[in-house]
């Protein structure tokens, strides 16, 4: 009997709390969705009539009967008999306390992009929809506001609105916030220092790592000491690495990292079994214009300089010397271990000639050489292999004066030569040709006299003068005012003429002899005179005045044909 009481008084008290259960407008309650349908969905709320909300107001796609859900009641039991519910409303009130507290702390919330709309994009915060304006998106301008839509982002509140339910965020101030952390995170990071991370992010040019917080970027260049195509060659994500800093830029945000510094460089090792000096044998492999490149070993070639391959004057071209295969001894002149370069020397592998030089071909001794090569102002002559000496125009001929050295050598002409002058710091022969023999100036200079008659033949005609040939390998001038001829030598005279001439004085330093024409036939007016002169009286004075003018006008009109022509 009294167990019977005692079920009597829960069943009632339990009665009574479902009573007091009842909804009232204005309240959150928790429902059970009965019916789903295009516009409209239909939830148990535990009142006389279901509770009716718009479907836009689920963002639930897959919505369906025996969902519980959470509505605001608007209308309970209206005009029509059917009560208003707001998931919207019911929302916003449930999330507001944690929307407002992330406002007041500033605090960075997570949200998820719905959709696009004019000025900007909503967002879903807390289960509630709030507007994210375009200028808030980014701290630079973004190329494509649609890209984000159904993304997951982070923002920040930075307006409320309760009475309108209005919500405003930013992505930009959330990226400020952390441009800022990671300045002051870089201002505590020294280039130099060892660091440990987590590769983030591999693409072509580098890998990212973060370091907790702070990312730097590896360069494909600083990830090998060995050349690479791609950087996950070497590293995947994920991995956890040690780098070294290379380079800090807090105002950039830029931490540059090295991975290949903390690893052994290959050519730490090259660089003790070749020291500089050693000579080693190598194969030619490649020719180039500017030299050779020699295989030492696998993987290691060094560069032979076109002017390190042989003694005195390089080669035109390296193939002149050397064909690829050839095994060649050459001498490490440099190792370049950062650079994974070494300078090879062909020519160091053997004995310089110059070193001996002086004693093997001193001043005034006679050598044989070939003519190789012409410049300007004379020839290259080859003693031996290595040793090259330098014939000047000037010393060729003791009288006979060139324009050009090609005028009196030819290549791979064979000369006997002195040595006139050795400079061995620039290894610089000078050579002489005409001073194998005395200088003939002094026989010429008794021989040829001022005043000394002589015929030689034109072989330059020029606007300055003619050149004759006095005797072999002797040139005269004739100065155009020495010629008997008025007007321009070119016009007058001919190569091959024939001229009388007498000599005015004779130049060593110009080696030539200078001639007038023109005294040599004042000369014979002289003489003619002279002769009138001496000859005894057998007319009287008045003829024989008239005989010479005669003779005179007959001179005269010869020399004016002779200008004509």
């Amino acid at each position: 009997m009294e167990e019977r009481k005692v079920m009597e008084n829960n069943e009632f008290e339990s009665m009574l709390q479902e009573a007091l259960k009842i909804p009232r407008e204005g309240e959150i309650v928790k429902g059970v969705v009965v019916k789903v349908t295009p516009q409209e969905v239909y939830i148990d709320i535990g009142s006389k009539s279901e509770g009716v909300a718009p479907r836009y107001e689920f963002k639930n796609p897959d919505l369906k009967p025996g969902d519980e859900v959470f509505v605001y009641i608007d209308t309970l039991d209206g005009r029509d008999g059917r009560t208003i519910v707001s998931k919207h409303k019911a929302d916003f009130l449930m999330a507001w306390d944690r929307i407002k507290d992330a406002y007041q702390n500033n605090e960075t919330v997570d949200a998820k992009v719905l959709r696009q709309v004019k000025g900007g994009l909503i967002v879903d915060v807390f289960g509630v929809d709030a507007f994210l304006p375009g200028s808030q998106l980014d701290v630079k301008k973004v190329k494509s506001i649609p890209a984000f839509v159904g993304k997951n982002i982070k923002v920040k509140v930075i307006k409320l609105n309760k009475a309108r339910k209005n919500i405003v965020v930013s992505r930009k101030e959330v990226i400020e916030e952390e441009i800022e952390k990671q300045r002051e995170r870089l201002l505590g990071i020294k280039p130099g220092e060892i660091l440990e991370g987590v590769v983030k992010n591999i693409t072509d040019f580098g890998v990212f790592v973060d370091l907790g917080g702070v990312d730097g970027l590896i360069h494909i260049s600083d990830l090998s000491w060995t050349k690479i195509n791609h950087p996950d060659q070497v590293l995947k994500v994920g991995d956890k690495v040690k780098v070294k800093v290379l380079e800090v830029d807090p105002q950039n945000l830029k931490l540059s990292l090295g991975y290949k510094q903390l690893q052994p460089h290959p050519w730490e090792a090259v660089a003790k079994k070749y020291p500089i000096g050693s000579i080693v044998k190598g194969i030619v492999k490649r020719i180039v214009d500017y030299g050779v490149f020699v295989e030492l070993e696998s993987g290691v070639e060094g560069l032979v300089h076109i002017t390190e391959m042989k003694w005195g004057k390089p080669p035109a071209h390296p193939s002149e010397l050397v064909k690829e295969g050839d095994k060649v001894n050459v001498v490490v002149l440099n190792v370049e271990v950062e650079k994974q370069r070494i300078s090879l020397g062909m020519k160091q592998a053997v004995p310089d000639p110059w070193s001996l030089i002086e004693e093997k071909y001193p001043v005034g001794s006679v050598v044989k050489g070939v003519v190789k090569d012409f410049g300007n102002y004379g020839a290259y002559i080859e003693i031996e292999e290595g040793i090259e000496g330098f014939l000047h125009i000037g010393d060729i001929s003791w009288t006979k004066r060139f324009k050009s050295p090609e005028e009196a050598l030819r290549k791979g002409q064979r000369l006997r030569l002195k040595v006139l002058n050795i400079d061995k710091r620039d290894r610089f022969l000078e050579l002489g040709l005409k001073q194998l023999r005395p200088s003939p100036w002094d026989e010429i200079i008794k021989r040829l006299q001022p005043g000394t008659d002589l015929k030689a033949e034109i072989v330059e005609v020029g606007e300055r003068g003619v050149i004759v040939e006095v005797d072999k390998g002797l040139d005269g001038f004739v100065p155009a005012s020495q010629l008997q001829k008025k007007g321009s030598p070119k016009e007058n005279y001919k190569i091959g003429e024939e001229l009388n001439l007498k000599v005015l004085r004779v130049e060593p330093q110009r080696k030539r002899v200078l001639l007038s024409e023109r005294e040599f036939y004042r000369a014979e007016e002289k003489a003619e005179i002279a002769k009138f002169k001496s000859e005894p009286a057998k007319i009287n004075l008045g003829e024989i005045l008239k005989a010479e003018l005669e003779k005179l006008e007959e001179l005269q009109s010869q020399t004016e044909e002779g200008e004509g022509q």
